[in-house]
Parts: structure tokens; C-alpha cells; sequence
């Protein structure tokens, strides 16, 4: 593609609210609905306008991109149509997301789990997890505001397990003034590695006692009654950057997804959503003619969305829960705000592909944290959010729910080093009760000292450096050649 081939396609976006069926305009910033307090889905009303093009042409403009030199289109805007297409080329924001790698299961894990399946690898984000998806649409979102309107001071603030504070925390750095960023944590909740990102890119990091329902709660009143930037999933314009996620898999795949069955890990319920939107959004465009299946996971520690679709439909109510301790803390969610798109979304998903089209499975923490090892132990870099895809998968095929002849997609949504401090208490033996993991010793794994400090300083250079290689040849076994 020619450097400067922006798409000239624009579009027209409004908040549609899944309560009340409200429309308002996508020309400012709304995070829930005036009238009712419904949460949002973003829309084209120009989207028909598309359909000018059949799948084909389509699927070959994309393809095309992958190779454009176009910054503004290098990473999710390689969709620019089907996502915010009301940008202009400088309000874009490119940090490097997006494209991230589908990595096949190593062969003994296959075979292990017997079936084909891969992860992708979101963890390979500017920020290191799949938020800067959402990031890069919003922040561009806001960047067009901003210049628009000549707004001089804007505050971004989000509740954070930690991925969002680190992404949001990181674009605001990135684009800078006006724009100024404010994370809450719930305190003693968010990994140490994950809680050095926004300190390091400059954030004011405030924490709460509780969890992140408690935090999300703090962050909804202020939105509601102070001028800031909400950057949590409540923010639509978050949903649609995270939609690439689907396009990149379709594409990935030669844009046959149709004995695919990709598993989300539930959270907040914003990926899910955003994962859903975006097949949907190519089925309607013919760029695929079919969809794949969709698992989404839970922990037994915070499974509101497994318990209301393990009830039969006639039966279901909505139930928020009360959490205990998680090892994938971005899914430790009682109450997940997207709860009412993935109630929309999913019904749309099993009218047009069946029944299970749709599921949820559940999982334990020990499940969880079994697979994220056995993972790394076979080349991976899951986080314990990829354990959970792992362990999802692992139990919808004792289910019964997956054919031999499927293909799975693991969302991999953070790097495995943002979460290091729960593979360091699974070889140490250390997890506290609440978090009910036993480590397996097999697949434990500890440093071993061969030498201590006082036999170091016992021995010149050179008797040292023998003294250690012969401690360990006695370790491996070596064989002299």
C-alpha cells in the first residue's frame, strides 16, 4: 500500500443503550445512559454503507495493510473501518499494539490436552496485556476530542487489578498534556510488577482498601459527577479497540474461523464482548461466512456469568457475587459491568450460530494455576489469565463440549512475568488458604546452591573455578569426552 492511503471512508458513531434503547451522539464523552444508567454499545449508523463491498474485497484490503508503512495503521486501525472510523490520521495513537502472535501449543502439550490449539499471545502489547487494544482506541478517541473542542486540562482516571492502570497510565504518558492520568487500586491486590507500571510512567497511583468492585464503584461516582476521562470498560470507545482481537484471529486464520472455538477469559466482561462484536461485525460484511465458538471462562472465585448461563434459560437472573482471592486477578470480578453486552451479544451469537455458538465454563484455582505452569513448562509465556483459557479448555474437553475435530484459541491476555510472583508461591509451597492452591511438586522448580559464599572465599580463582565445575558435573552426571 502507498504510505499515505488513510482510509477517506467516514462514518457516524452513537451510544445505543442496551437498557432503555436510547441513542446519543458519539461526539462526547458519555460512559452510561442519562436516562436510565444502561451501559452502551457504540454503533455506526453509516455501517450499511460498507456492505458496498462484498467479503472478498474486503478480506484483500486488509491483507493488503499488513504490509502499509501507514503508522496510523500498522496496528489495530489495520480495521480502521470497523472500529472508530471517525479519526483522522493524526489523532491516532500507535505505540506498537495490536498483531500480537498466534503461537501453536507445543506438541506434548497438545497431545497432553488432545486437541489442536494455540495461544495468542496479548502479552506481547506495548504495556504487556491485551488492554492497550482498548487503550489505543480511546486515547485516540480522546486525543480527537481534545483537539477539537481546545480542551486545555483532562484527567483520566480508571479502576485498575492492574493491565488497565498500566496501559492507561502508559497512553497518557505517551500523548501527554492536557491529559493527565489517575489510577485506583484496591491495595495489596495488584502484583508488585504490575503496580511498578504506572508509578513508573508517571501516574498518581491512589489505593483503596477492598477489591476492584470496590474500586470501580469509587471511580463510576466520580464519572458521574466530575469532568474526567473514565478509561474502564464502561468506556465504549475501550470495546471497540478490543475488537481487533477477533479480526486478528480471523485474518490469522485465512478468514475461515468456522471450527474455531476461542476462549476469553470473563473479567470485566469487556473482552468478551468486544471479541463477540467483532465476529459479528464480519459475518454481517461477509468478510467470514461463519462463526466460531465461543468459551468463556471463570474462576470459581468470581463466577457470575458461569452461574447465570448454568441455570436453563427459563430460570436465569442476574446474581452478583461475592469474590474470594484469584490468581487471575483481572477476572476477580463480582459484579462484571459488561455483563448487559455480553447478554446481548451472546443471544445474537447462538441465534445465528446455534446454541453452542455460546458457553461458559468454570474453573478452579488450582486448575488455573496447574495449566499456566504446565504451559511455561512447554514454551509459553501464559499469564494466570492464559492458565484459566488453559484450564477452560482442559475441562470443556471432559465436557464433552469440543469435537476432535475443533481448533481452540487461548487468549493469553498479559505476559507470564507480570504475574511471577504466583509461579514463585506455587514452587515455594507458600499460597495462602483463601487462594485453595495446592502445588504439584512435580512441576515445581527452585535455583540450587552449590557452592556458599564461605567455600568461595576459602579458594583462590583458579580452585574455585574447578571446585565448581566438578560440583556440577556430580549434579548432571557429566561424562568427560
Amino acid at each position: 500500500m502507498c504510505k499515505h492511503d488513510f482510509p477517506t471512508y467516514r462514518g457516524q458513531m452513537e451510544y445505543v443503550c442496551l437498557s432503555c434503547g436510547a441513542r446519543h451522539a458519539g461526539d462526547e464523552l458519555l460512559y452510561t445512559c442519562p436516562q436510565c444508567g444502561g451501559v452502551f454499545l457504540l454503533e455506526n449508523t453509516r455501517f450499511d454503507e460498507l456492505k458496498a463491498h462484498d467479503g472478498a474485497w474486503w478480506r484483500d484490503l486488509f491483507d493488503r495493510r499488513a504490509s502499509t508503512r501507514t503508522t496510523a495503521l500498522r496496528g489495530i486501525f489495520r480495521y480502521y473501518e470497523l472500529l472508530a472510523p471517525i479519526l483522522d490520521e493524526e489523532d491516532i495513537v500507535y505505540l506498537g499494539e495490536g498483531i500480537t502472535p498466534i503461537i501453536k501449543a507445543a506438541p506434548a502439550l497438545r497431545d497432553s490436552v488432545g486437541i489442536p490449539f494455540a495461544y495468542k499471545n496479548d502479552g506481547q502489547n506495548p504495556s504487556a496485556s491485551f488492554k492497550d487494544r482498548g487503550m489505543a482506541c480511546a486515547f485516540s478517541y480522546l486525543k480527537s476530542l481534545v483537539r477539537r473542542h481546545g480542551w486545555t486540562d483532562v484527567l483520566t482516571v480508571c479502576a485498575s487489578t492492574g493491565d488497565t492502570s498500566a496501559a492507561a497510565a502508559l497512553y497518557a504518558s505517551y500523548v501527554g498534556a492536557p491529559l493527565k492520568s489517575v489510577v485506583l487500586l484496591p491495595h495489596g491486590k495488584v502484583t508488585p510488577q504490575q503496580l511498578s507500571q504506572p508509578l513508573g510512567s508517571g501516574a498518581t497511583v491512589l489505593e483503596l482498601p477492598g477489591v476492584f468492585d470496590d474500586c470501580m464503584k469509587v471511580v463510576e461516582h466520580l464519572a458521574d459527577r466530575y469532568r474526567v476521562a473514565l478509561l474502564n470498560s464502561k468506556n465504549s470507545w475501550r470495546i471497540l479497540g478490543q475488537e481487533s482481537y477477533a479480526y486478528e484471529v480471523a485474518q490469522w486464520y485465512g478468514w475461515d474461523v468456522s471450527s474455531l472455538c476461542v476462549f476469553v477469559p470473563v473479567g470485566n466482561a469487556g473482552n468478551i464482548t468486544a471479541v463477540m462484536s467483532g465476529f459479528l461485525k464480519m459475518l454481517e460484511l461477509g468478510i467470514i461466512t461463519g462463526l466460531p465458538r465461543i468459551f468463556g471462562v471463570q474462576s470459581a472465585h468470581a463466577d457470575p456469568v458461569y452461574r447465570y448461563y448454568a441455570a436453563p434459560r427459563a430460570e436465569r437472573q442476574w446474581q452478583p457475587v461475592q469474590v474470594s482471592p484469584s490468581v487471575a486477578q483481572a477476572a476477580m470480578i463480582g459484579n462484571p459491568v459488561s455483563f448487559p453486552r455480553v447478554a446481548r451479544l451472546a443471544a445474537k451469537f447462538q441465534e445465528l450460530g446455534g446454541e453452542k455458538a455460546f458457553q461458559v465454563v468454570q474453573v478452579t484455582e488450582q486448575q488455573i494455576m496447574d495449566a499456566m505452569i504446565r504451559a511455561n513448562r512447554r514454551g509459553h509465556i501464559a499469564c494466570t489469565q492464559g492458565g484459566e483459557c488453559l484450564a477452560g479448555l482442559i475441562n470443556a474437553r471432559a465436557l464433552g463440549l469440543i469435537g476432535p475435530d475443533e481448533h481452540a484459541v487461548l487468549d493469553a491476555t498479559a505476559h507470564a512475568l507480570k504475574f511471577s510472583g504466583f509461579q514463585d508461591m506455587y514452587f515455594n509451597g507458600s499460597f495462602p488458604p483463601a487462594y485453595e492452591v495446592t502445588p504439584d511438586t512435580s512441576l515445581s522448580n527452585r535455583p540450587e546452591l552449590l557452592l556458599d559464599a564461605a567455600k568461595k572465599q576459602s579458594l583462590s580463582p583458579a580452585e574455585y573455578t574447578r571446585a565448581a565445575a566438578e560440583a556440577i558435573v556430580r549434579r548432571l552426571g557429566l561424562v568427560k569426552k
